[in-house]
Order: structure tokens, then C-alpha cells, then sequence
């Protein structure tokens, strides 16, 4: 599988990517109405997952195919304890995102990008990682297989964290 994806640090010249990626990620359940990027954005609880990236300390991990092609990505934002994100945990926890572009689901990129991005992680430092998954998403069973353990949540969704 390694041999299929490159994997590259994400850049500010990616930000219109992973805004692609965070509407795929927000779009993840089929029977539901989709979202669009407008409607995220004119959603206060939504919008700060597009805020201008990266900001101070975020970063993130591109998978692009051997033919140089976007095939998904994995970032880390921080919130404020006065506009938390869904899997908010601490003001110096990140917070995952992550999304594969359609064409390239189901060939286990996402434990790829899951993988990538902690170590770089480590190597910026970070001790935890957090994030929010609604139980019915298949990804919860990605997280927890990549070590991320519940440590909160609501009626539908977990906020799982994973320690580096």
C-alpha cells in the first residue's frame, strides 16, 4: 500500500484541498442531506474547520498517488476553550481531521495518513491528539484500531483521544 500513495507535509497551498476534504468529512453518513462548502461556512459551529489554515502549531499530512494526484489528507487544528471543535479536549490538544477522496476509499489509506500524521506529531512534541466521530461512522473503528480511546462524548458521537 505504501507503494501507491506519497505522503508530503500539507502547506498553506493546500488549504482549498483539505476544505474539499473537510466538506467529505462532514458528508460522511449517505443517507443524509450532503452539505456544501456554503453551507459550512455559514455555519458557526461548522465555519472554524475553514478558517484560514494552517495557524500557529497546525499542521498536517497529504497523500497525493504516484501520478502526483490529491488522494486525501490528515491535519490537526486548535481550538479555543470559547470556541471549542467537536472533539475538543484542551486548548493544547489538536484536533484530528481527516478524509480520503472518494476514488481512493477502501484501500486503506486512512490508517496510512492516521499513521503519518502521529509520527509527525511526535516529532513536533505532541502528547495528544483528539477527535470527534459519531458512532455510526465506519472511521470509529479506524480510530479505535489506531489507538484512539473514548473519553467522552454525546448521544451519538464519541470524542476519542490518542496519546503519543
Amino acid at each position: 500500500m505504501t507503494d501507491t500513495f506519497r505522503f508530503r507535509p500539507a502547506t498553506a497551498d493546500n488549504a482549498a484541498f483539505l476544505d474539499e476534504l473537510t466538506v467529505e468529512a462532514f458528508n460522511w453518513a449517505p443517507d443524509r442531506a450532503e452539505l456544501t462548502l456554503e453551507q459550512i461556512r455559514a455555519d458557526a459551529s461548522l465555519a472554524k474547520y475553514l478558517a484560514p489554515w494552517p495557524a500557529a502549531g497546525e499542521f498536517g499530512v497529504v497523500a497525493e498517488s504516484l501520478a502526483g494526484d490529491p488522494a486525501g489528507a490528515a491535519w490537526l487544528r486548535y481550538f479555543p476553550a470559547s470556541s471549542p471543535g467537536y472533539g475538543y479536549v484542551a486548548e493544547d490538544v489538536p484536533e484530528l481531521t481527516l478524509a480520503v477522496v472518494p476514488d481512493w476509499r477502501g484501500m486503506g489509506l486512512g490508517r496510512l495518513l492516521l499513521s503519518e500524521l502521529a509520527a509527525a506529531s511526535r516529532t513536533a512534541g505532541i502528547a495528544r491528539i483528539s477527535l470527534s466521530v459519531e458512532r455510526a461512522n465506519h472511521a470509529a473503528k479506524l480510530y479505535a484500531a489506531a489507538g484512539y480511546e473514548v473519553v467522552g462524548g454525546d448521544a451519538d458521537a464519541d470524542t476519542m483521544v490518542l496519546t503519543l
